[in-house]
């Protein structure tokens, strides 16, 4: 268990130092090229959440994220004993969702910088917190599709 705690600070301090880093290195709207028409690191905040929604309920944010983090503990002890797989996936999580609360609670805004241009779209800018997220959910729910199809398995035989 310990190990996925240590992932998840992990990634809480490298989702900070880059923040951090935006934060005092760059102006606001700042953009610096990495792959031209493709990649830019470009400072950004959001006072909501993914693309923008709910701007200034902070509140609100802070309500959901306890109770969020809540459960992912809760779930880490029940699953992330059995599978490692799920115990990252959870770690995932937990990290994207504590990088942002720190975020919201010390700033009242989510600093953002990682900013993909595909083809012509403009795709929301995000941060690290915000792709372990995305990460974690995704393989939750490939964690749970395996498990799901494992039982049906274990059923029909």
């Amino acid at each position: 268990m310990f190990v996925y705690y240590l992932f998840a600070a992990a990634l809480i301090i490298i989702d900070q130092i880059t923040k951090w880093l935006v934060v005092e290195r760059m102006e606001l709207r700042e953009s610096i090229s990495v792959i031209e028409n493709f990649f830019y690191i470009t400072s950004h905040r959001n006072t909501g959440a993914a693309w923008g929604i709910l701007p200034g309920q902070m509140w609100f944010f802070y309500i959901v994220t306890v109770i969020v983090i809540g459960v992912i503990i809760y779930y880490m002890k029940q699953y992330a004993k059995s599978s490692r797989f799920v115990g990252f996936a959870l770690a995932l999580i937990l990290a994207g969702a504590i990088g942002n609360f720190i975020d919201r609670l010390f700033r009242k805004e989510v600093v953002d910088f990682f900013n993909f241009y595909l083809g012509s779209y403009n795709y929301p800018i995000f941060n690290i917190a915000d792709s372990a997220l995305v990460v974690g959910v995704i393989f939750v729910m490939i964690a749970t599709f395996v498990d799901e199809r494992r039982k049906k398995g274990s059923t029909t035989q």
